[in-house]
């Protein structure tokens, strides 16, 4: 599955691509102003989002992945020479992201800026803001330079088979697609030009600062987020080190994180669930998985994942006020307590989880 998104304010280009097999999908450069259109495109399609990757940190607009984070648990994937913080994946040239069965591949391609990245699926090529219909991203700014910009687009993406179909990261007469054959032919700033006349030809474009450029590129550095957005992400990453780290140094294994969390938490049984939920005022959260939910869960319980908690908690109303009461269950009650100590950690101050999850509330 294959779709290509416009946002004529910027000029940016938007992709998506999933498996229709796994369901899983990505997105190319998502901007964060049409984050419903994208949510909703997933929810019609039933995709799960897997990877927000970004071409590079851009300058015209503000992206969506760490939006897309928080509401969907997907990984956010910027250049590891891209400058940016709070990403979940720094990218390097040649890794390979798999959606079930399709493979996408990152082809490092500095020169607009040093972190640069295009990415090739199948026989489609994804050129950010390295190449474009007719043209290419320009060096005058965030460290940009020509000549590498001239070696990665004649050394890395020329040299991919003619009829590979080219997706820039913008068209400003929106023109949706070219091929290699076409760019490497007719493209006036590259085609029958040196390294040296390219170098002369980008330094006397003359162009004005991108209209956006002082709001983007710092929001950019931290995935689009903004400032109490940040805050939150840096909370929920060392949570994560945490719990990585207590793992590496005492060599716990996940069930024995479990018993660590029941030592810092309340538990409840199900009676005392029953009364609580039956007073009111406490808020009912379901930690497992969207099909565990579907085939049964208590009344009036909110979805919220173990694996997207964290990235998620701004989307529910009901979770801003920390002091409030919360109820968490999964299954048993392994999930509900890593994510009550969670919590607990980002300062939430009556949290309680469900002994014996949905299994016993059944019971």
């Amino acid at each position: 599955m294959f779709k290509q998104f416009f946002d004529p304010t910027t000029w940016t280009y938007t992709y998506l691509i999933a498996d229709k097999t796994s369901k899983e999908a990505a997105f190319i450069d998502p901007v964060n102003t049409h984050l419903d259109t994208y949510l909703a495109f997933l929810k019609q399609h039933g995709l799960k989002l897997i990877y927000s990757f970004e071409t590079h940190v851009h300058a015209d607009h503000i992206t969506a992945g760490g939006l897309l984070r928080q509401h969907t648990g997907t990984k956010t994937c910027v250049s590891q020479f891209g400058g940016a913080q709070l990403a979940d994946v720094e990218i390097q040239d040649g890794d390979i992201f798999m959606l079930g069965n399709q493979q996408i591949k990152a082809i490092a391609t500095p020169g607009h800026t040093p972190g640069c990245t295009s990415f090739l699926w199948k026989d489609r090529l994804f050129s950010g803001d390295s190449l474009f219909i007719g043209g290419c991203g320009r060096t005058d700014f965030q460290g940009g330079n020509a000549g590498s910009l001239y070696d990665a687009i004649t050394q890395r993406l020329f040299t991919l088979p003619d009829d590979t179909l080219v997706y820039p990261g913008h068209d400003y007469q929106q023109r949706y697609v070219s091929n290699i054959i076409q760019e490497r032919t007719t493209n006036p700033r590259l085609a029958g030009k040196t390294r040296e006349q390219f170098i002369e030809i980008m330094s006397n474009l003359n162009l004005p600062a991108p209209r956006l450029i002082d709001q983007a590129v710092p929001a950019n550095r931290y995935c689009g987020l903004d400032e109490n957005e940040r805050v939150q992400a840096v909370e929920m990453r060392d949570v994560e080190v945490a719990l990585c780290m207590m793992q590496m140094q005492t060599g716990t294994t996940g069930q024995d994180l479990v018993s660590i969390a029941k030592q810092n938490i309340t538990e409840v049984n199900a009676d005392m669930a029953r009364k609580l939920l039956a007073e009111g005022n406490i808020t009912l959260i379901d930690t497992r998985e969207e099909s565990e939910f579907a085939e049964g869960h208590i009344d009036d319980a909110t979805l919220l994942p173990r694996g997207t908690l964290e990235f998620k908690l701004n989307t529910i109303p009901a979770l801003a006020d920390k002091s409030k009461a919360i109820l968490i269950y999964c299954r048993t009650d392994g999930r509900s307590a890593l994510a009550a100590q969670t919590l607990q950690t980002l300062g939430y101050t009556n949290v309680l989880s469900l002994a014996g999850g949905f299994e016993s509330w059944n019971k």
